[in-house]
């Protein structure tokens, strides 16, 4: 055999690789840790700033939902200390219901391991990752274990190491102790290699400001590496209603979800099955669906195949449903958004708006509230360089988001709420240029699934359904915006129209006076019962003119609108014509 033939076939059987038995042995299974320790960024733990105020952010949320369904007004307090260059140690307290003996190590060292995946229920964590991705972020930074003591009304407190077997996804518990002293809640320390503290606007200092704005009810303390304590006091006493678990609603479920649920049922026949396990499917609808579907609605569900699943589904769109049941849904509410933002933010002008629960895709009911504070505190300062007329730094345009009331600081350009928000036309509403105005946008979106665009959950996807319920929430605010900053703007005028009429009044009255050989007192007050005359015929005009936009709708300020941006283009040309005639006579 010549050599290149030789080499031919070496090559070919190289191309040809590994076969099945070869490849077989390659094959390994990984464990949920293993994966998410390889793929920290998917948890949001990645970045000095960002890993910081996650963790931060796993371990408040974890503490507001323990402590609300123990029906426990929250005092929460966070501490941040400096170690080293970029060595940092957080700690979290709560005076929750605690954890037991049996939980503490699934709470803080297995991933995939909580209360929260399993139910449809509103809550402000879902997967069970948080906290237990923060001991493993601190396990592989700094090698050591993160501190737990816990206590419980009925137990004895105990202090606990934890760390995670990443192979296994289990928790390993070192030190376990019965405490002395009496303690209840929940206490965490961790150290943090990697991270950085500053403040800034996605630092944890203002993850909890806006905490405290979204959670009225809870006190929360801050102490930042330098020792400076912060404390947002609770401005409600009230505890939050608890959520009711829930089930799909018709609307939105899916064929799979269908076949899915079919599965498990204990129900016996598929009419029975969709009336428990659906909400708001009553006798009325199983008669309705009936006579749309091709098979017998008593088969048993079991036997439901795919075609069947997608006749019903398609049965459920022709079917008038009563909206989603909103006791699973826990808002805020407008009084306690109201309370809390004009305590914190202390703007000028304040609307707040909840919307009617709605259903989106996969049949999850959803509820949107709005709030956008004006002037006053309301807004952000960039730079203390920056100055406007009066001498006050400059305040732009501040969006804050939220899910299930807690706040989503990153990822903000692919999030729902700011493509809502940017896609308001905001000069409708009187605000001319929307990015450079003290003015503070609020939105929350309370729902039983939150379709977070990621693992990292600081960004909400971008449905439709979602992104409608936002603009409307958005436009219906704007409108109250546009009465109050119209009228603000008026009143301005007026004030600068009096104090111009009375500055005039006094000169004209003296050159009157010169050339009639008349006291001048006299005339002057003459001119000023004219004036004070000609403005109560004008602020009764405004009086007239707000009556009517008291019930203005959005076709009556697009028009308005409409009428704004044809002065503006006039006045334009009519510069540009001014300007053109002094260039040509020059």
């Amino acid at each position: 055999m010549s050599e290149e033939k030789k080499d031919a076939k070496e090559i070919s059987i190289e191309e040809k690789g590994n076969n099945a038995e070869q490849i077989s042995k390659e094959f390994k299974e990984h464990s949920v840790a293993e994966f998410f320790k390889k793929n920290m960024q998917m948890l949001g733990l990645t970045g000095k700033i960002k890993a910081m105020t996650t963790i931060v952010h796993e371990y408040v949320t974890n503490s507001l939902d323990a402590c609300e369904e123990a029906k426990i007004l929250p005092d929460i307090e966070v501490q941040i200390n400096e170690l080293g260059n970029e060595h940092y140690e957080i700690i979290s307290k709560d005076n929750g219901p605690g954890l037991t003996n049996e939980t503490v190590g699934k709470a803080f060292g297995k991933l995939l391991a909580g209360t929260k995946f399993h139910r449809m229920m509103q809550m402000r964590g879902q997967q069970g990752i948080g906290c237990s991705g923060a001991t493993m972020l601190s396990q592989i930074t700094t090698g050591r274990p993160t501190k737990v003591i816990t206590g419980t009304e009925t137990g004895k407190a105990i202090s606990v190491e934890i760390t995670i077997d990443p192979k296994k996804n289990e928790p390993k518990l070192a030190n376990l102790t019965e405490l002395k002293k009496e303690f209840k809640g929940t206490a965490v320390k961790s150290q943090f290699k990697g991270v950085k503290y500053v403040n800034s606007e996605q630092a944890p200092l203002e993850y909890l400001r806006r905490t405290a704005i979204a959670n009225p009810h809870a006190q929360i303390t801050f102490i930042d590496p330098s020792g400076v304590k912060t404390v947002f006091e609770r401005t409600s006493k009230i505890i939050p209603k608890k959520p009711l678990e829930m089930k799909s609603h018709p609307r939105g479920i899916t064929i799979d979800e269908i076949i899915t649920l079919s599965k498990r049922t204990k129900a016996r026949k598929v009419n029975s099955f969709l009336k428990e396990e659906l909400d708001r499917m009553g006798d009325k609808a199983v008669q309705d669906l009936t006579k749309m579907v091709s098979f017998d609605l008593n088969k048993d569900p079991k036997q439901l195949e795919w075609d069947e699943a997608e006749e019903i589904v398609k049965g459920f769109q022709k079917i008038d449903f009563i909206a989603p049941r909103t006791d699973g849904l826990r808002p805020i509410g407008e009084e306690r958004i109201k309370k809390s933002i004009l305590s914190i933010v202390t703007p000028e002008f304040l609307e707040v708006n909840t919307r009617k629960p709605q259903v989106y895709a996969g049949g999850f009911p959803f509820q949107i509230e709005v709030g956008v504070a004006w002037g006053g505190g309301a807004g952000k300062t960039v730079s203390n360089a920056e100055k406007d007329e009066e001498g006050r730094a400059v305040r732009k345009i501040e969006i804050m988001r939220f899910a299930n009331n807690a706040p989503l600081l990153f990822d903000s350009g692919g999030c729902a709420i700011t493509k809502a928000v940017q896609s308001i036309e905001w000069k409708r509403y009187g605000i001319r240029d929307a990015e450079n105005v003290a003015m503070t946008v609020f939105v929350n979106m309370v729902s039983v699934h939150i379709p977070y665009t990621s693992a990292g959950k600081q960004a909400i996807s971008d449905e439709d359904k979602i992104m409608e319920e936002m603009r409307l929430a958005l436009m219906d605010v704007g409108r109250k915006i546009y009465r109050y900053v119209g009228f603000k703007k008026r009143e301005e005028e007026k004030q600068k129209k009096r104090k111009l009429f009375n500055k005039y009044a006094t000169e004209v009255a003296i050159a009157v006076s010169e050339l009639t050989g008349k006291p001048m007192k006299p005339i002057e007050q003459k001119l000023l019962e004219i004036i004070i005359k000609r403005l109560k015929i004008e602020e009764a005009k405004d009086a007239k003119e707000q009556a009517k936009w008291e019930n203005v709708s959005e076709e009556e300020i697009e028009k308005e609108y409409e009428k704004t941006k044809e002065k503006e283009v006039k006045a334009k040309k009519k510069k540009k014509t001014k300007v053109k005639n002094k260039g040509d006579e020059e």
